[in-house]
């Protein structure tokens, strides 16, 4: 590892951020941002080191050659297995057709031999093949029913029977396979539908080199896409990165802005709770005032009305008094100096119910003032 990094030191990787981008590239199934390489610089030199040895899979350039070896080999054996599974298959097909169409139609001696030698070849040799164990295990098994594959071999048609079938086949096969081709070729470019045949067989014998391109075009969207999945991905994270920190600066600023602010603000809710609390006291007073009012009024006009009828209950004893004076008076009209000393009396009496009537008067004016 020391050594690995001291090589690493003397290269020159370029800046920080184009070294970034290049560990980035070169291993794009690791989950990593540059957040994770920035504050590892020693891990970012490594894996730019390690970059040079490897490819974007983690595969060393001996082991990445080993496996396409064993891809090539792999390959070769699989189109082995698909042309013999192909020819199976075609062979099965030709049979179901053959048993549909014994069916709905007459069927020409010569092909009903045909179909018929050719189906039991395919079954006997399926069989057969069931019951060989070669291939599959070293030990001894005992065999399905008691057979083995030369007892079932013997079911075969006869030699005549199977050369016939073998000239024939290979012209049936081809018809079969040109058929299904078209059949393909139709649903794989619709526009070749109502084309002549010449043209289909044209365009058939390039259809493997289409479908190649195609296959390729299409392997190259897929890599594209995932190479701009992973950037999208990146580039996520990297907003989500700048909009925490956005985020953080605008709650910054917001506090900052608050604690600015706030002594004005609880200056300006003071002022206003001043004003509010003088305005209720102001209302509080006037209510009281009113109340005082309400009561030297009411205590006012009690005590007016005492004296109203004080002074009507002394003016009824004074005109009382006054009748009983002028009752004396007419019994003693006859009377010489005692009745002149009763005339000075009455009036006394009468200059003090005039007063006092007067008092009355004014009083009632005041009253209803």
């Amino acid at each position: 590892m020391a050594n690995v990094l001291g090589v690493t030191g003397a290269l020159s990787f370029g800046n920080e951020d184009s070294l970034h981008q290049q560990v980035l590239a070169s291993f794009p199934l690791c989950d990593m941002t540059e957040d994770d390489l920035r504050p590892n610089p020693q891990l970012c030199k490594l894996l730019a080191t390690l970059a040079q040895h490897v490819d974007k899979t983690g595969l060393t350039i001996p082991l990445k050659t080993e496996l396409k070896k064993a891809e090539q080999k792999l390959q070769s054996q699989r189109r082995r297995w698909l042309r013999s599974e192909t020819l199976h298959r075609s062979l099965q097909e030709i049979i179901q057709e053959y048993s549909v169409q014994k069916h709905r139609s007459t069927v020409q001696p010569d092909q009903k031999m045909f179909y018929e030698t050719m189906e039991r070849c395919l079954v006997v040799t399926m069989c057969a093949r069931q019951l060989d164990l070669s291939n599959t295990t070293k030990q001894d098994q005992p065999f399905v029913l008691g057979l083995t594959p030369p007892q079932v071999m013997e079911l075969m048609p006869s030699e005549k029977n199977v050369q016939k079938m073998k000239q024939i086949l290979p012209r049936e096969l081809e018809e079969h396979l040109k058929k299904k081709c078209l059949s393909f070729l139709s649903y794989y470019q619709p526009e070749c539908e109502n084309q002549s045949e010449g043209l289909k067989s044209c365009k058939l014998s390039h259809l493997s080199t289409q479908m190649d391109k195609d296959k390729k075009r299409v392997e190259s969207l897929m890599e594209s896409y995932h190479e701009k999945a992973v950037l999208l991905q990146r580039l996520t994270q990297l907003y989500l990165s700048e909009m925490t920190k956005c985020v953080q600066l605008l709650q910054s600023l917001i506090l900052e802005r608050c604690l600015t602010i706030q002594a004005d603000l609880d200056k300006k809710k003071l002022d206003y709770f001043e004003g509010k609390c003088e305005l209720v006291l102001q209302k509080i007073k006037d209510e009281v005032a009113g109340i005082q009012l309400d009561t030297y009024t009411a205590n006012t006009i009690s005590a007016h009305r005492k004296i109203r009828t004080k002074l009507e209950s002394e003016l009824q004893a004074c005109q009382v008094e006054k009748q009983s004076v002028e009752l004396k008076l007419s019994s003693f009209q006859i009377l010489g100096k005692e009745f002149e000393a009763l005339a000075e009396e009455y009036c006394k009496f009468r200059e003090e119910i005039d007063m006092k009537s007067w008092a009355l008067k004014e009083f009632t004016k005041d009253n209803i003032n």
